[in-house]
């Protein structure tokens, strides 16, 4: 067999190397796909405990944008699945050509090796071959000839057994794949027209929503107003913390602790085991008002009722307080560092005490729509931060 035969083997074993790839590939889409269904399962009760108490909240339509969003990343990861089995299937058909051309090549010269085996095959071809030797080591060599031609016969045979067996592993590998990308192909089309609906469903909350112009603007000056209550329980209390270390020098402790928090940024766990986010960090439009911005010092996590709320680190409680229309609030200090949780209906710890980390500090509070929705803050000093980059996977 001449050196470009055996090209087969080389490519193989590169198929296989990209496809161990593919394979983790496709394993991390079929893992974010999973997770997509659980997130999507989370906001569906959200939506049936906010539409079971009040049809067309504002809260309603929060949790349904989330849904629509939450959808397209299933779809999207439905897609992800047809496109590397598009691709392996692709890679499938590439190598059965290469091995079929290899094959017949394969299958030619081990006719002709066998044609001419067969006219040097009887005794007194094998004997004059042999004995015409001009030397005893020419006639060694002649021995070892025709046992190699031997051997190289049998390998011949032996690597047309072995593409045999790789054609027809990737021929039933590639009905394998067929077969999951028809059930892929199923999926998306049902996932795809689930799409359809739910946006059909959020641009008829959004128009009869928009007809409750005056009750939402009511319902935002009255928020307003209670989030500058709790503007201002923060400032009063950050002013507080800086005049008392102005009075006395950084503990080892507090130094610690403020390390500790930097180190965790993006490791930090949600205050809420489930939910989502339903307001982010900084100025953004109200999603059914128009020309109406909203600012926000934290994020709005929209989860289920009677949610634990819990301490995302280790810190003192500095305050707890009650504020009309928002509930009680919580505030902790990690060393230069504050985490607020505003929005509760019950609290479980009290003013200067000592909490750990993922420690239960309350229970998230339902409003008269059926929303139960948690205000998160992280302050450094007086800067307020963005959440999302200090919390995990937000």
């Amino acid at each position: 067999m001449n050196a470009g035969k055996g090209a087969w083997l080389f490519l193989i074993f590169g198929f296989l190397s990209f496809s161990a790839m593919a394979q983790k590939s496709k394993a991390q889409l079929q893992k974010e796909k999973q997770q997509n269904l659980e997130k999507i399962k989370e906001v569906e009760k959200i939506i049936e405990e906010t539409s079971a108490q009040k049809k067309n909240s504002l809260g309603e339509l929060t949790a349904l944008n989330q849904r629509v969003r939450e959808q397209e990343k299933l779809v999207g990861s439905i897609k992800g699945e047809v496109n590397f089995l598009d691709s392996e299937i692709s890679d499938n058909n590439d190598i059965i050509v290469v091995l079929e051309e290899d094959l017949d090549d394969l299958k030619k010269e081990y006719s002709a090796m066998l044609f001419a085996a067969q006219k040097a095959n009887n005794s007194t071809t094998r004997l004059t071959f042999l004995f015409s030797a001009k030397s005893f080591d020419q006639l060694v060599m002649r021995l070892r000839y025709m046992d190699q031609y031997a051997e190289t016969r049998q390998l011949q045979a032996e690597q047309i057994t072995k593409v045999q067996e790789e054609l027809s592993g990737h021929v039933a590998e590639i009905r394998v794949r067929r077969e999951e990308k028809n059930k892929l192909l199923n999926e998306e089309q049902r996932e795809g027209t689930n799409l359809i609906s739910l946006k059909q469903k959020q641009n008829s909350l959004v128009k009869s929503l928009e007809k409750e112009e005056k009750k939402l603007r009511k319902d935002l000056e009255e928020t307003k107003k209670a989030v500058a209550k709790l503007d201002k329980l923060i400032e009063d209390l950050i002013k507080e913390e800086m005049e008392r270390a102005a009075r006395s020098k950084k503990s080892e402790v507090s130094v610690t602790l403020s390390n500790s928090f930097e180190e965790n940024r993006n490791k930090f766990m949600w205050p809420v085991s489930s939910g989502f986010v339903s307001q982010r960090f900084g100025r953004q439009n109200h999603s059914v008002l128009k020309g109406v911005v909203v600012q926000n010092n934290g994020v709005n996590i929209q989860t289920q009722e009677n949610e634990k709320v819990k301490s995302i680190f280790e810190g003192e409680v500095r305050r707890v307080a009650f504020i009309q229309g928002l509930g009680s609030t919580v505030i902790i200090k990690h060393g230069e560092y504050l985490t607020v949780y505003a929005g509760l209906k019950e609290v479980f710890v009290r003013s200067g005490q000592k909490v750990t980390t993922n420690q239960e500090i309350g229970k998230v509070l339902s409003n008269n729509e059926g929303v139960s929705e948690l205000r998160f803050q992280i302050f450094k000093n007086t800067t307020a931060l963005d959440p999302s980059s200090w919390l995990k996977n937000m």
